[in-house]
């Protein structure tokens, strides 16, 4: 990493970010390669910033929080959902290398493959509609949403393993986005609030309503029972 950019103590201190991977990977990413050149000095500010086609980079503590939660192994298999510049793919990426990341605008799903791989992180980046996740690579140990959709999409909760989790803000509004952690047990799902966020809206490719399989349909109304009194 660039010394002239790191500052000397990086990441800072966040209580609630304990994980030493986690920790490890968020000081081995060189932030400013990620970010518009015209940024740069204000790549290692915990704040978010502007990538371009109306997206941002995430808040680093916010990034942290979020992989945390994920309780990511070596092994992990892992789908994000929105890949922008590609840093949290990158973090994902200094974690376990079994990452696969979906970003709906072309332009930025492209820049964020050659970013990646120039740096040596072998992201599989795809371009499609983050709702519907990337099933042919399913079943993920872990999925994480880097927009706020206005419900969790059946579709993601789907794609996770036996033992499951996926990190996603929700909400219809930016003051009114709750970042949830969603655990699936088998066939049971739970719901465990993280922290009150501000992100970009999901962007839907196919505003249509997607066909569901029985068991996609099933996941839909555990999902409604289990926001019914959120």
């Amino acid at each position: 990493m660039s010394e002239e950019w790191r500052p000397r103590h990086w990441p800072p201190h966040w209580p609630d970010v304990t994980d030493p991977a986690v920790l490890a990977a968020i000081a081995a990413v060189p932030r400013h390669l990620f970010v518009p050149p015209q940024y740069r000095d204000q790549a290692y500010e915990d704040i978010p910033l502007p990538i371009g086609h109306g997206q941002t980079i995430s808040q680093p503590y916010i990034v942290a929080l979020m992989t945390q939660a994920l309780c990511l192994r070596p092994d992990s298999r892992v789908l994000e959902i929105g890949t922008g510049s590609g840093y949290q793919a990158a973090v994902l990426a200094e974690i376990t290398p079994h990452v696969w990341s979906v970003e709906t605008i072309p332009e930025l799903a492209e820049a964020a493959r050659q970013r990646l791989h120039g740096l040596g992180y072998q992201v599989a980046v795809h371009v499609g509609d983050g709702r519907l996740g990337l099933p042919e690579h399913a079943p993920y140990d872990a999925i994480i949403v880097t927009a706020a959709a206005p419900d969790v999409p059946p579709a993601l909760v789907a794609q996770l393993g036996p033992r499951g989790r996926l990190v996603i803000p929700v909400g219809e509004g930016i003051w009114d986005q709750v970042l949830w952690l969603i655990e699936r047990h088998g066939d049971r799902l739970s719901k465990q609030h993280l922290a009150d966020v501000r992100f970009v809206p999901l962007v839907a490719t196919d505003s249509r309503p997607q066909a569901e399989d029985e068991a996609t349909a099933q996941i839909r109304m555990q999902l409604e029972r289990l926001f019914a009194h959120h």
